[in-house]
């Protein structure tokens, strides 16, 4: 008797997804999206606003991409991420689609659903993929990791209250809690 197969999803299924649905292909498998919450988008407002002054000052030429906005993280037919923010610094990845192969620094605000794929699956995939910095900012706990994958692997905890040293610019911090000023209170 055949052992019942799950059923492998491709690039073809992803970008065939339905006028409105949002999903992530993660290894062939595809993970639902619900619609993020007023703080998460002003998290990822106030953060990508952030990020894109400090840029347009001089500070490189990457670009800053909120979600949604497509990953071919490996260049493959099997992972298709949205991140909550990218930063591409090299723009030979970026075509039509979005963006093929690793962005610099990823930025992932935590939600209810996606805690454990954040925290877990996709820290991995994002280290193996070759992401320079991956941030998980949980508005919840009003905490911070920091995860510098050029460094040895070096991750560190902070508060939203926090100068947050951004790893692949020199001389930028973030303070979330300095962005959101009342909100959180």
């Amino acid at each position: 008797m055949a052992l019942a197969q799950a059923k492998i999803y491709t690039s073809e299924d992803y970008w065939n997804l339905p006028e409105g649905q949002r999903a992530e292909l993660i290894d062939g498998k595809l993970y639902d999206m619900a619609p993020p919450g007023r703080m998460h988008q002003k998290l990822v407002m106030e953060l990508s606003s952030a990020i894109h002054s400090y840029i347009k000052k001089g500070s490189g030429s990457c670009e800053v991409y909120p979600a949604p906005f497509a990953v071919n993280l490996n260049s493959d037919d099997s992972t298709w991420i949205e991140p909550d923010i990218s930063v591409i610094c090299d723009k030979s990845k970026l075509s039509d689609r979005g963006c093929n192969g690793a962005p610099d620094w990823i930025i992932e605000i935590i939600s209810p659903s996606t805690q454990s794929r954040d925290y877990l699956q996709k820290l991995w995939l994002y280290q193996k993929a070759g992401v320079r910095e991956y941030w998980i900012v949980n508005p919840l706990t009003r905490v911070v990791n920091v995860f510098d994958f050029e460094q040895n692997e070096r991750s560190m905890q902070y508060r939203f209250d926090d100068e947050i040293p951004v790893c692949i610019y020199e001389n930028f911090n973030i303070c979330i809690a300095g962005l959101l000023s009342q909100e959180l209170s």
